[in-house]
This record gives C-alpha cells, structure tokens and sequence, in this order.
C-alpha cells in the first residue's frame, strides 16, 4: 500500500531513534512542543503523519483539519486520547505501541505487590528515621496465592511472564479473547477469577466500558478479600469506591501506578479535583503509589520508538 509519508509533526518528544529512522527513510521530521492546538490545527494540513504521546486529544474537529494526515502515531499503549473510530473513517492510521512498555509494566506491577508485600516503603522510611521495627514490618509471600489478570493483552501476559517462579497460581479473564491459556496464566471466566483470587491486577484500556469497571458492586463480587493491582488507567478503578472497601477490609491493599485524578497528559495530577479518597490514599501505608511510570524506563522510551519505526515504515511501503 503506496502511503507517500512525506512529512511528519511530531507534537510530543520522544526517543531521538524514531526521529532518526524516519529521516533515514527520506522522511522530513518537524517538531512543534509549545504552539497551542489552534496554531496546530492552521499548519495540521501540512503534514502526512503525526506522533504524538498525551499532549491533547485528537478529536473530530482536529481530524477535519488534517486533510492530508496518514497516519497517527502514539508513543506508549493506549489511543484512549485519539477520536480513533472517526479517525479511522476518514482514512487515517491510528498506531501504538504496547510492545514497547509491556515488559516495563511486568515488571513494575511486580515490584509494587512485592513492596506492598514485604512492607518495604514504611519500613524504609522508618530505618531512616532510626526506627528499627521487625515484628511491625513482618511480610507476607507471594508464594501460594491466586493472582487474577483482568486483560490478556500485552501488559497482562507480561506481568504473567514475570510471576513465573514465585509459585502462584496466575489466571486470566479477557473479554475479547479465547483459548489463549499458555505456559503462564490459565484463561478463567471473570466469575471463577472472582471466586479464586487473592490478588486482582488490571490491564485493560480505558474505554466507556471500562470507565469506572472496578466500583463497590465488582470488588464486593469477589470471595475473598483482595489486593487490587492498576497499572492500566487511573479511572478504570473508582477511587472513592477503592477507599470505602480498604476502610472495611474487603480491599487489604492496594499498588496504583494510575490515579483518576492525572490531567490527560498524564504529567500531572488535576489539583483541583483531588477529593479526600486521594487524601485517604497518600496517608495509608495499605496503598503504594507512583505517578504512572510503570512503563517509563529508559529502555521502553528505546523501544516504543522502535516499535513505531517498524509500523510507520510498513505503512510506507
């Protein structure tokens, strides 16, 4: 499929790779990082290709504009931010690339229960502090438990990959997927999941069905009291829901590498929307937070890049 990728905005930074790869290729890289989306939108027409990480969405109106858009590129996994159906419509390619931070993810999510565990972020503190407290800090082992990975995709399979060896019985639900058991994880129907787990950990994206998924009715569905795991998008995971059931043990912990809260370029929380649950949350040593950054190593930034040369290169073809 001939394409003629010419020229390509690129309105977020990335690794340098992909710059360099497309203009090995004969394609014109420009960058524009500060001009407001209006003052984007009077060039847009301009351009054959976009790459983009969070900076703004891309909607209908933007996508009228971009007469002569190809293609959109996404450096990370989700497109929730991209008016994909629409855009798709018009003719243009909406790319991403989950194969770049899937093993970042596996491996954060790991860290996190293993920290949450083992009690590591109080008892650190305490050290420095010149408390030194065992019985307080006594963990508890991975090794027995049931983990339930709602979403089999990239992300999920990995985190699956890296509970290989700690003895755990890992099982999988995925909506839209089938016969996808492998030497990692058991596929399971979300009411058996439900019943089996200890611990629950979230890789879907963020879309109308799942805005808001994990609520009071879900968690409470669950037979036994759980850990909640996210690392996928904040507003899967209903905050003020999450607080009510760690407040009556149903909900015994709780590792959130994504908040409700993130502006949605993700570099910041939305200050002024940050209730008492957030408050509850920073206070509790139940819950250990990061400010989404489970797929944020230096060798995913390499990797997404490369990934979207690979795709944008195919295209152009």
């Amino acid at each position: 499929m001939e394409t003629s990728i010419k020229k390509v905005l690129f309105l977020d930074s990335t690794h340098p790779h992909l710059v360099e790869a497309l203009a090995h290729a004969g394609i014109i890289c420009e960058a524009d990082y500060t001009s407001s989306k209006e003052e984007i939108l009077d060039k847009i027409s301009h351009y054959d290709g976009i790459v983009i990480r969070s900076r703004f969405k891309l909607e209908k109106d933007f996508l009228d504009r971009a007469k002569n858009i190809k293609f959109i590129a996404r450096v990370g996994a989700g497109l929730e931010n991209i008016e994909v159906d629409y855009a798709e419509s018009v003719g243009i390619t909406c790319l991403h690339a989950p194969e770049g931070n899937r093993d970042a993810v596996g491996e954060h999510a790991l860290g996190m229960i293993l920290a949450l565990f083992n009690n590591l972020c109080r008892a650190n503190a305490e050290v420095r502090q010149g408390k030194w407290i065992r019985e307080g800090n006594r963990g508890i082992e991975l090794q027995g438990k049931t983990i339930g990975i709602i979403g089999y995709g990239n992300m999920g399979s990995a985190f699956a990959q890296r509970l290989a060896g700690f003895n755990v019985q890992v099982i999988a639900y995925d909506k839209y997927k089938s016969n996808f058991s492998d030497h990692y994880a058991t596929e399971s129907t979300l009411e058996n999941l439900m019943e089996q787990s200890d611990i629950i950990s979230l890789h879907v994206p963020l879309t109308q069905e799942t805005n808001y998924m994990v609520n009071d009715l879900f968690i409470n569905s669950f037979a036994k009291n759980i850990y909640i795991i996210n690392t996928a998008r904040g507003k899967v995971l209903n905050t003020a829901d999450l607080v009510k059931n760690i407040e009556n043990g149903k909900v015994l912990g709780a590792c959130l590498d994504v908040l409700e809260f993130e502006k949605i370029s993700f570099e910041n929380l939305e200050m002024e929307l940050l209730p008492p649950p957030f408050q509850y949350l920073i206070n509790s040593d139940k819950v250990i937070l990061s400010p989404h950054i489970a797929g944020w190593t230096h060798e995913s930034n390499y990797k997404l890049a490369d990934v979207l040369v690979n795709k944008i290169l195919y295209l152009n073809k």
